[in-house]
């Protein structure tokens, strides 16, 4: 039997935000690619997916390091792209859970683009990402008529982002965790400062809701943060 390989959103926290396809592709699978960043860490997508998962599953958890270092980042993904290809040669039902959505800032897209080449069959299927998570949960709608709405990484570069801030009218700021004091500087600077909204943890036990980012210690901002910015009032 040829194995196949699935890439499952668990979106933003709450194990009951998965779709029915994922829930059902979890309880078939007979291997969980669970990803880390380190290995001192454990898996949040995995974590999120736990309930649904078949006693006798396969878990396999895979460091997906987040270093500047491109040779040991190059070893890195050649050794986790072996040790699925190895569960998949084997005939496995092979399932990677990714946290939101699989094509959305997901480290799932990389490996779909080690694998897309290699003889299997590969079945994505979405998830919820945080920010719509975010939106729904508070009650903030995202865009209405006619307004511009941005998704934009906050690790960019400040004169870029500082761009989008001018001419948008929502934000949607990803990663906000490694520039926090000068993404919160910019959103006061175009006019987003008194409508913005960061979620920490969206949808876990441990959430955290920040309305006024100024009283926001800087150092605390956690990786799986995101804020809702608008120019007009919230809501």
């Amino acid at each position: 039997m040829a194995g196949i390989f699935y890439g499952v959103g668990v979106g933003p926290g709450d194990p009951q935000l998965l779709t029915l396809k994922a829930v059902e592709v979890i309880k078939e699978a007979d291997v969980i690619i669970a990803p880390k960043t380190e290995k001192k860490e454990d898996s949040t997508a995995l974590s999120i997916a736990r309930p649904y998962l078949k006693k006798d599953v396969e878990v396999l958890k895979l460091v997906f390091p987040m270093i500047n270092d491109s040779e040991r980042l190059a070893l890195a993904w050649e050794d986790n792209k072996n040790a699925i290809l190895e569960q998949l040669q084997a005939g496995k039902k092979v399932v990677f859970l990714t946290l939101g959505d699989p094509m959305f800032f997901s480290t799932y897209m990389y490996v779909y683009r080690l694998l897309k080449d290699c003889g299997f069959a590969i079945e994505t299927i979405p998830g919820v990402p945080a920010f719509c998570a975010m939106g729904s949960r508070l009650g903030l709608p995202l865009a209405e008529g006619n307004d511009v709405m941005c998704i934009v990484p906050a690790t960019m570069q400040e004169q870029e982002l500082d761009k989008i801030l001018e001419t948008a009218d929502n934000v949607v700021l990803m990663k906000v965790y490694k520039n926090f004091k000068q993404i919160r500087a910019g959103l006061k600077k175009y006019g987003f400062s008194d409508n913005a909204v960061m979620v920490s943890k969206c949808g876990l036990p441990d959430e955290v809701i920040s309305y006024d980012l100024n009283e926001v210690d800087e150092t605390s901002v956690n990786y799986l943060s995101t804020i809702l910015a608008k120019k007009h009032p919230l809501g």
